[in-house]
């Protein structure tokens, strides 16, 4: 039998983990998947360990020279096929750092990157193109504490492992309103193609979990995003201006929308123009004091051609949340939303043109949002408050929106839903049918306890 020593051992094992979940990760399941809007990865040509650039994972040895150290070396190798930065169980603790091209980040299992909550080590970075200022406060905004710009072929990915954004002084900073700049997220991409995020925990994030800004050809799969319900805007994964984008079998629970498509906020995302598009997302589960899934409200560059099916939301203020708002302009257009269960839930459904402020006063009053086609069908739900509400804006109707096969019970009478600006019927208990614009006729009905709705469109 051949001796092999204790320390390759060890090697070995570990790279035949990081091979069994690379290998699960670029393939699709027996389940629908749309995993193939990024290309697996191919295989590194080099491996390394952030311990090997005097990194500590002991909870208190800052690693932020360690993990700079490590991507600059990967971007100065360029080994065939790019490199993987390994980092092993423990607690790192960290500033913010970015990725370089062709590069996996892989967290064993029982591995944290914690990030430091000495605010003062969060370096600033210009405001996005498309929002013109920071979203909270004008001027700049804290870059987030995994950051990529202008990448191709990067895979963050790992055992389970966990990225901690300890947000709780950047949330208490928020609430006394003591904030100099916009919060930082977890994960930002920028420009960038090819990239995947799986099999990780993401939580406390100070900001927005995960922030993919102007890329194409993203997965995002199997995370746990995890954040209080009382914790400001710490949305699960929010696309913006991004296409061909893959989000699949996720469990989030945070205090914002779970998941949140963007496209610019008024002037800024009108005269950027790009628009989130193609996005796929499927079998979601989580809870959060908003929405389960939304879209807006900040839409300037326009959403189109989104599915979003076999989501399951509880315990939730919003299932559904379309929303934009007068001066936004754009469009939300072909957005089909199917088989949705919803538990203990304020609002089933929400398509609301009067959500969301504004960067400034030099925003156009009169640049008004499209918002077309949107398909609503195989909704279920049980103890609902309220079935739901559709407002639109005076001058620019809403058109061919389609509810089908919607029925949500309550132990109280479930409130009939509530529908301004000539947008949809108003209705108490009994049946009634009424004209729903131009787009067709919506016969609903109302018993104690129950509200469903069935929907012919035109």
């Amino acid at each position: 039998m051949l001796y092999m020593a204790p320390k390759w051992r060890c090697l070995l094992v570990v790279a035949a983990a990081i091979a069994a979940v690379l290998s699960a990760a670029g393939g699709a399941g027996a389940q629908e998947t749309c995993s193939g809007a990024a290309p697996a990865p191919p295989k590194r040509g080099a491996w390394m360990s952030i311990a090997s650039f005097g990194g500590a994972g002991d909870g208190r040895t800052l690693n932020t020279a360690a993990f700079a150290a490590a991507v600059a070396s990967i971007a100065r190798r360029r080994a065939r096929g790019g490199a993987l930065l390994y980092v092993p169980p423990g607690v790192w603790l960290t500033g913010p750092f970015s990725l370089t091209s062709h590069m996996t980040l892989f967290l064993a299992r029982g591995a944290v990157i914690r990030a430091t909550q000495d605010t003062s080590s969060w370096p600033l970075i210009d405001p996005l193109p498309s929002y013109g200022r920071g979203r909270e406060l004008p001027g700049k905004r804290y870059i987030s504490l995994i950051h990529g710009n202008g990448l191709q072929d990067v895979f963050i990915t790992g055992e389970n492992g966990t990225i901690d954004g300890q947000g709780s002084v950047w949330w208490d900073m928020w609430k006394k309103g003591t904030l100099p700049f916009t919060r930082p997220h977890l994960l930002e991409l920028m420009d960038s193609s090819n990239a995947i995020v799986s099999n990780l925990v993401f939580q406390d994030s100070p900001f927005w979990n995960i922030h993919p800004v102007y890329c194409s050809n993203v997965v995002i799969r199997n995370l746990t995003i995890l954040a209080p319900h009382d914790s400001p805007n710490t949305d699960g994964i929010d696309p913006d201006s991004s296409s061909n984008v893959c989000i699949e079998d996720c469990y989030i629970s945070t205090g914002d929308d779970l998941i949140a498509i963007k496209s610019g906020w008024d002037e800024y995302g009108i005269a950027y123009g790009r628009p989130s598009s193609d996005i796929t997302i499927r079998r979601i589960t989580g809870s959060s004091p908003f929405a389960g899934f939304s879209v807006g409200s900040e839409t300037s560059g326009g959403v189109e051609n989104v599915l979003a099916e076999h989501l399951n939301f509880y315990s939730s203020g919003f299932g559904v949340h379309i929303k934009t708002n007068s001066g936004r302009g754009g469009f939300i257009r072909n957005i089909t939303v199917s088989d949705v269960i919803l538990d203990n839930v304020r609002y089933g459904l929400r398509i609301a043109g009067d959500v969301g402020g504004h960067p400034d006063e030099r925003y156009n009053h009169n640049a008004l949002p499209i918002v077309d086609s949107l398909m609503i069908k195989n909704v279920q739900g049980q103890n609902i408050k309220e079935a739901g509400l559709i407002k639109g804006i005076p001058n620019s109707a809403f058109s061919r929106i389609c509810l089908s096969n919607i029925k949500l019970h309550g132990s109280a009478p479930v409130r009939p839903w509530k529908c301004q600006a000539g947008h949809c019927l108003s209705h108490s208990a009994g049946n009634r049918q009424n004209r729903l614009d131009e787009a067709g006729r919506i016969d609903t009905r109302s018993t104690k306890g129950t509200v469903w709705a069935l929907v012919t469109c035109l």
